[in-house]
């Protein structure tokens, strides 16, 4: 059980990632419902694991594998619903500073990205995430030269999707 004060450490932490979490969530699924439900699901093993996190890593580092992991796991149960962890604490869902024409653009980019495999669409978060190729290595498993060959293809690939279906950037 997390004491008072870890519990407000991490509420605070996850309120100040909680974007990595929303663009898990867009990137995995196409729904709202859908990406509440992992956003949640996301939480709640954050939660879960939280105890485990020793600092040796950046917060946000553990976190993009936290969120990964489960986003992978959620994305094979076929949209199971999960278990909802009740934190009782709101969360914002939008940026509400974002402008209409880049939201539109992101809701583009998320569409496309749906197109994309599992392995491509972690790739992509992670570099929208501002990662280094030997980060994005380090959370993916992979060496940083297979990481820069992939990323260069899923890049190429996403560009391709986004001219297919004639959206507008």
């Amino acid at each position: 059980m997390q004491s008072g004060n870890s519990t407000q450490v991490f509420l605070e932490l996850i309120n100040q990632h909680k974007g990595i979490i929303h663009k898990a969530a867009k990137m995995y699924m196409n729904q709202p419902e859908d990406q509440e439900d992992l956003f949640q699901e996301i939480v709640g093993q954050l939660w879960k694991a939280y105890p485990t996190f020793k600092g040796n890593s950046k917060f946000s580092t553990w976190m993009y594998r936290v969120a990964l992991n489960t986003a992978l796991v959620f994305f094979k149960k076929e949209h199971k619903k999960p278990d909802k962890v009740s934190l009782n604490h709101e969360f914002d869902i939008a940026d509400i500073n974002d402008s209409h024409e880049k939201e539109e653009k992101l809701t583009y980019l998320y569409k496309a990205v749906q197109e994309l495999n599992q392995i491509e669409k972690a790739l992509i978060f992670l570099y929208l995430e501002d990662l280094s190729h030997r980060e994005i290595a380090e959370n993916l498993g992979i060496s940083e030269i297979n990481t820069r060959v992939k990323l260069n293809r899923t890049k190429e690939k996403l560009q391709q999707i986004i001219k297919n279906n004639g959206y507008e950037f």
